[in-house]
């Protein structure tokens, strides 16, 4: 990896880690994806993910990238197979989120220079992901163990970041950091299934606001 790759991988992770919480976008639509990331940004959220659940990721990527440019810090997620890398890449991705571990799809993610979050939830898959190169450990689902198993997988393993994925919501949000979250991430907390189809947009605006302030007073009042 080159001294430029380092230096990006190092600013999107402190971004990553300023943002607090990774909106989990899952749309009907690349133009309802779009509409969301508005309606998250409005409300305070700095990180969101594109699923590949969501119809035309590229557009999506490319026109949230065009809305808001570097004020967010934007990937892809749900990522399945190996082409989807380098295209959500080329898209404006910063970071790539696989839900599991795969060599060959890991491969792929890393050959982008983008940040590589891939699934893990335990101690063997975790150092499975440590030799892949995997650069945070997504702990999905992350409701199987809940904050006392993101605890026990830090003592082995210090050195590696962790990001939570299900079972988060704006009430635990604390137990999660003060187990040592890099982030976090969330979906229907902020972004319901139903507001996404129907387009409330102010709904998905209000439950950003509130999460965002539990964020910022599990870590003190510390936002991006």
């Amino acid at each position: 990896m080159t001294a430029a790759a380092v230096a990006d991988h190092a600013q999107t992770l402190d971004a990553l880690r300023a943002a607090g919480v990774l909106a989990v976008v899952r749309a009907p639509s690349a133009q309802a994806a779009i509409d969301a990331a508005d309606a998250l940004v409005a409300g305070g959220v700095r990180g969101i993910e594109i699923t590949y659940s969501t119809p035309d990721v590229p557009a999506a990527l490319a026109g949230i990238r065009a809305r808001h440019g570097d004020t967010v810090v934007l990937g892809a997620g749900t990522l399945l197979d190996p082409p989807q890398a380098a295209e959500a890449a080329d898209a404006g991705a910063a970071y790539l989120v696989s839900p599991g571990l795969d060599d060959e799809l890991v491969t792929a993610m890393r050959a982008t220079g983008r940040v590589v979050m891939a699934g893990a939830v335990t101690p063997t898959e975790v150092m499975r992901a440590r030799r892949l190169g995997v650069d945070v450990v997504k702990l999905f689902p992350g409701s199987l163990g809940g904050p006392a198993l993101l605890k026990a997988l830090r003592a082995p393993f210090p050195q590696l970041s962790f990001l939570p994925t299900g079972g988060v919501s704006a009430a635990n949000v604390g137990e999660w950091f003060a187990a040592g979250a890099l982030a976090v991430a969330a979906g229907g907390e902020l972004a319901p299934a139903t507001a996404l189809r129907d387009g409330d947009w102010e709904l998905v605006t209000e439950r950003s606001k509130a999460f965002v302030a539990a964020v910022a007073a599990a870590r003190g009042g510390v936002t991006a």
